[in-house]
């Protein structure tokens, strides 16, 4: 039933690392077409994490993952109707949507704060992210808290 695009069987790895996780996010990053922007941004942030060092023994692009994979959310609410009133219904997250959403919240985090060039923010909200705080892994903690306070609708899952 879901929409399935060419990305997935398109996408190359990043041109550094060669991580297909790095690659989506650039893409993701980018606007307006402008890859070669989104890539300096990217590794500039990848950088600022490097040169502040502040997680130890972990270089840049496993900060990055584990940022990514402490932002996935697991259980997410979906709203169904059942007989004229709409139930926010919890429900498990499948592989390729906890990705999608772990990064538009990332992204959407970063964008969200102003006055600062967005490799700074980037690096910020990463760092954050793999230390299990920030904005993106605050709205992660929401959304799981919304799934357990409608754990009593979970019989109306389809």
């Amino acid at each position: 039933m879901g929409r399935i695009t060419a990305s997935r069987t398109h996408l190359k790895g990043d041109p550094r690392h060669n991580s297909m996780l790095a690659g989506k996010f650039i893409n993701c990053l980018m606007l307006d077409g402008k890859k070669t922007t989104a890539q300096r941004v990217f590794y500039d942030a990848l950088g600022e994490i490097e040169r502040r060092n502040e997680i130890a023994d972990q270089s840049p692009i496993e900060v990055f993952e584990l940022a990514v994979e402490n932002v996935k959310p697991y259980i997410e609410v979906r709203s169904k109707r059942v007989g004229g009133a709409s139930y926010q219904v919890p429900m498990q997250v499948n592989r390729t949507r906890q990705q999608s959403l772990a990064i538009r919240w990332i992204l959407g985090a970063v964008r969200d704060k102003k006055g600062r060039p967005m490799h700074m923010k980037l690096a910020d909200e990463l760092i954050a992210a793999c230390k299990k705080e920030g904005v993106a892994y605050t709205k992660r903690e929401n959304t799981h808290r919304m799934a357990d306070a409608n754990k009593a609708f979970a019989h109306f899952a389809w």
